[in-house]
């Protein structure tokens, strides 16, 4: 009888608490996360264009920072503009069902963050390692046969966590969060989230550890080429190779930091739990685009002379 009390008052509507802490401040967060957006929009937008109109630009790798940018594009779309409603007028309140479409957009984009670094790297392994055969390998054809199992990888996993999020009947409605994320519903609901939790362990161990041990063992890989090799090395390999590096350490760092603020016992506020959990997802979207932009030669050339300077050789 009590559980079917708890089932029939079980909350459908949330109010988006984050950031509520820090008082008549928190419409001030307006203006920092209103530019974080509209940088984000404009440095992918401006890559993705740069790649697109210039035929020279549409080799594999090109092809694939130009996907790195439209899912960096993507991610902050799916919820700083409602993040900003929410500073500026108050308005917190969303259903239930927005909340699940939200977070499976949210969490799926965000899978292929790491993912796309993976093929990044798989691209490297073939151009720098087994350069005979990378044309052949580097085939839409071919390469399907490592997106297909990685893609269909991320919407299972993400799909089963949602699935079994909304499955849930929730005693509270004020989640402390700007967004709905996973750990923060499930601390609204009734009943045991011990299955939710590790599910949800399992998709970070499957998806963003696994992608980053797959990409450090083909980096290890590409180093031990680079460097083998009779004669100078290849300083433009090295050049492309380093700057996945350092996206790959900045993304892992901040996800890893995101990560651990839920997971682990510290003395961390509720707000700095939130801005965390933002700024892993929209750390990337600004500085992938930057990185890319200025470390890869071709695409640096192409936008100095899109907004009318010359490149030095």
């Amino acid at each position: 009888m009590e559980k079917a009390l708890v089932r029939n008052a079980s909350y459908t509507h949330f109010i988006l608490d984050g950031f509520s802490d820090l008082g008549e401040l928190r419409p001030l967060l307006f203006i920092p996360y209103l530019c974080i957006l509209i940088l984000a929009i404009a440095a992918n937008s401006f890559l993705l264009y740069i790649i697109i109109s210039t035929r020279a630009l549409h080799s594999p790798m090109c092809i694939l920072i130009a996907s790195m940018a439209l899912v960096d594009l993507c991610v902050p779309v799916l919820f700083v503009p409602n993040m900003l409603v929410s500073l500026a007028f108050n308005l917190r309140g969303i259903s239930l069902e927005g909340c699940l479409v939200q977070m499976f957009c949210i969490h799926f984009m965000s899978t292929f963050q790491s993912t796309l670094l993976l093929w990044m790297a798989l691209d490297r392994y073939f151009a720098i390692c087994t350069p005979l055969f990378y044309h052949k390998r580097m085939t839409f054809r071919s390469f399907l046969s490592f997106v297909i199992p990685a893609v269909t990888r991320n919407f299972v996993l993400t799909t089963l966590v949602i699935g079994l999020a909304g499955k849930h009947t929730f005693c509270f409605n004020k989640m402390d969060h700007c967004f709905c994320e996973h750990m923060a519903l499930m601390q609204l609901s009734c009943g045991n989230v011990s299955i939710n939790n590790l599910l949800g362990l399992l998709g970070v161990f499957t998806i963003p550890v696994a992608d980053f041990v797959l990409i450090s063992a083909s980096y290890v890989v590409i180093f031990f080429s680079i460097f083998n090799r009779s004669g100078k090395p290849n300083m433009k390999a090295i050049n492309t190779t380093v700057t996945h590096v350092i996206v790959m350490i900045v993304n892992l760092s901040v996800a890893l930091i995101a990560l651990l603020s839920y997971r682990t016992s510290n003395n961390m506020s509720t707000s700095s739990r939130v801005f965390l959990s933002t700024m892993y997802l929209l750390f990337p979207t600004c500085f992938n685009p930057i990185v890319y932009g200025f470390r890869t030669t071709e695409i640096r050339k192409q936008a100095l002379k899109c907004i009318g300077f010359t490149s030095p050789e």
